[in-house]
């Protein structure tokens, strides 16, 4: 039986195909627009946790607390934290706001006090000329690496390796040779909202202090080797710090990789706002398969009585409309999983970011959809289930 009305709901669709066309379609596109929303949601979480790490924003933060010392960080400290266990790397946070000129042109900037590679938060990856190395740290060189984007704003090309940069440190411009070009962390902050991030540009951090005439760090920037227990790992590198100076407060360490999960927490938020938002053309689209199944009931009463004098119960007609509505959802659901997807993998291609999708939200989506596709077939069902063949037979 239940085969039985399968196949005449199938059928049945077929009778009015445009009809059925136009209302797997309204529900396709409601799909579609959960999937890419969650989709967008979900790459978005990954690509800024990325450019946060590359930042080196998925560290440890060890500082001064000025609330309980005076005392300063400097070569000593960052000595001490680089020969703990737990470290895997540590480099002195040395920032300047500032403004880079090139070829008469000023642009606003970072200017990142930075070590050599091995000791890096920061991530710089190599595209032409060389990175800073220990002699440029060790001999504060009046040297730089900017990054692909810098080079393309100055100069309409990202090879500028050998050309100079005049930036503004300590309240004047250095002159400073360019030995290197690099993807850096942040450039895909900066093509999304480069009015918003500055340029980048990456300098030795003795070279900032010379300058500057400060010799101390504001903060020292830490990489664990293990993230298990980073709050823990952070509780005993300040302490280490505080025996160092024989106080027993006085510096404090930060995990501020708690922040980005602050930030994945209210992306995650806007995420299920907009797509609740976006189910609600699934609704709409449940208020049209009822006014189909509707229309369609008033066209078959004819064939229902029919049915009904040959011997089919109540329960038959009502189990061949609920599946014609089960039907209906279910293919437009699949074709808007499919077109979502599509439509994530062309985005994700044409910008150059990995793929991410959430297989949670497509199940909730389908199984959503076809939920309210059976709901408000219901009562169309109901109501041919209803009618006495006498009636129906009357119908023209």
């Amino acid at each position: 039986m239940f085969f039985d009305s399968f196949v005449c709901s199938i059928r049945n669709l077929g009778r009015k195909r445009f009809r059925s066309f136009l209302t797997i379609a309204s529900i396709a596109i409601g799909v579609a627009s959960v999937v890419l929303i969650g989709s967008i949601g979900e790459i978005g979480k990954g690509a800024i946790t990325d450019e946060l790490n590359s930042l080196g924003l998925g560290s440890v933060t060890v500082s001064a607390d000025k609330k309980f010392t005076s005392l300063k960080m400097g070569e000593e400290d960052l000595a001490l934290l680089r020969k703990s266990p737990q470290v895997e790397s540590a480099t002195p946070i040395v920032v300047s706001y500032s403004s880079i000129r090139m070829r008469g042109l000023v642009a606003n900037a970072v200017l990142w006090g930075v070590d050599d590679g091995k000791n890096q938060v920061i991530s710089l990856t190599p595209k032409y000329g060389r990175m800073l190395d220990a002699a440029d740290i060790a001999g504060a060189a009046d040297v730089c690496v900017i990054d692909s984007n810098v080079a393309e704003l100055f100069y309409k090309r990202d090879n500028v390796v050998g050309k100079s940069l005049d930036a503004m440190i300590g309240g004047s411009y250095v002159r400073l040779e360019i030995v290197g070009i690099a993807s850096s962390g942040g450039n895909i902050l900066q093509n999304m909202v480069g009015d918003v991030i500055p340029s980048f540009a990456y300098l030795p951090y003795t070279t900032v202090q010379r300058y500057t005439g400060e010799d101390s760090f504001g903060q020292i920037a830490v990489t664990l080797r293990d993230s298990a227990d980073i709050d823990a790992a952070a509780e005993q590198l300040s302490a280490s710090v505080n025996r160092f100076h024989n106080i027993e407060r006085g510096f404090k360490a930060e995990n501020i990789s708690k922040q980005k999960d602050t930030l994945d927490n209210l992306l995650g938020v806007v995420t299920i706002v907009l797509s609740a938002i976006a189910a609600v053309s699934l609704v709409v689209a449940g208020l049209g398969i009822m006014t189909v199944m509707i229309v369609s009931v008033n066209e078959r009463t004819r064939e229902i009585g029919i049915k009904k004098s040959i011997g089919a119960t109540r329960r038959t007609i009502l189990l061949e409309f609920l599946i014609e509505a089960f039907t209906i959802s279910l293919i437009g659901s699949i074709m808007g999983v499919a077109a979502g997807l599509a439509l994530v993998w062309a985005g994700c291609a044409l910008i150059g970011v990995a793929m991410s999708v959430n297989p949670a939200l497509i199940a909730v989506s389908v199984a959503l959809t076809v939920g309210i596709g059976v709901v408000f077939g219901v009562y169309p069902a109901t109501v041919a289930a209803r009618l006495r063949p006498v009636d129906a037979l009357r119908t023209e």
